[in-house]
């Protein structure tokens, strides 16, 4: 299968980016063929959740991870870093305190969602993802067993540290007989309804009930150090409402 390619420059995190109405009025969307929880982890198979920052676990498949608890699947979350470098020149959030209390906000949002998964932390610098690819890759083959349904950020999400998880994982998962999901995160703010550059084709849609949405909307609240503004600097959320809109559909979409 050929690669896709998609040029750094047309995948910046940039702005506003494209407003969650167009996506909500892009018939495509709710035209993806639809998955279940079982389908995307079948029978016994563990579920490994590679996560590049505390929280992208919720964004990207909270939904998923509350189903996965119903039908008994096993969860690992792999934190391949603390976080520390989301609010550079903040002296409210120094790279200390971030380093603390965004894993802290991410074991308070899965029991939000109702979870208790098993954590695996691997402390990579925040931002500093690419350079480590190959020892992250080490550490997945050691970590991952045949039959495994690997979860992590698509390796053209637009953020470095999302793409080298994706690249990693991609890499790590066949070489131990591991099945690979990608997830876009980021890709919502920098594509557009349509957008060629996507894998449309691979995607996959999740349906989330009422409840399991609801419940992934208070997880997202457990991250007050990323949808807060920053009174230190005069920055605005990480998560801006605007950005949470395109992560809180009633679906999750897995490229398979």
């Amino acid at each position: 299968m050929r690669m896709l390619m998609i040029p750094e420059q047309e995948r910046q995190i940039e702005g506003a980016g494209t407003p969650d109405a167009d996506w909500q009025a892009w018939p495509g969307l709710a035209a993806l063929p639809p998955v279940t929880a079982r389908e995307l982890v079948p029978g016994s198979a563990r579920a490994v959740v590679v996560a590049p920052h505390p929280d992208d676990e919720i964004l990207a498949c909270g939904g998923l991870l509350q189903l996965l608890a119903q039908q008994g699947s096993e969860v690992l979350l792999v934190a391949v870093t603390d976080g520390g470098a989301s609010h550079p020149g903040s002296s409210l959030w120094p790279k200390e305190r971030l380093s603390r209390v965004r894993p802290d906000e991410s074991v308070q949002a899965a029991t939000a969602l109702g979870i208790t998964p098993a954590w695996l932390r691997l402390h990579l610098p925040d931002g500093g993802v690419t350079a480590r690819e190959a020892h992250l890759g080490a550490m997945l083959r050691e970590i991952l067993r045949p039959g495994d349904t690997v979860l992590t950020t698509w390796r053209f999400d637009g953020h470095p540290d999302h793409e080298a998880c994706g690249r990693a994982c991609a890499a790590a998962a066949p070489a131990c007989g591991a099945l690979l999901v990608e997830m876009p995160v980021w890709t919502w703010h920098w594509a557009v309804p349509g957008d060629a550059r996507v894998p449309w084709q691979r995607a996959r849609r999740l349906l989330l009930p009422g409840d399991l949405l609801r419940r992934k909307r208070e997880a997202v609240r457990c991250f007050a150090s990323q949808i807060e503004a920053d009174a230190s600097t005069g920055q605005p959320p990480i998560l801006a409402p605007h950005a949470l809109q395109r992560l809180l559909h009633p679906s999750e979409v897995y490229f398979r």
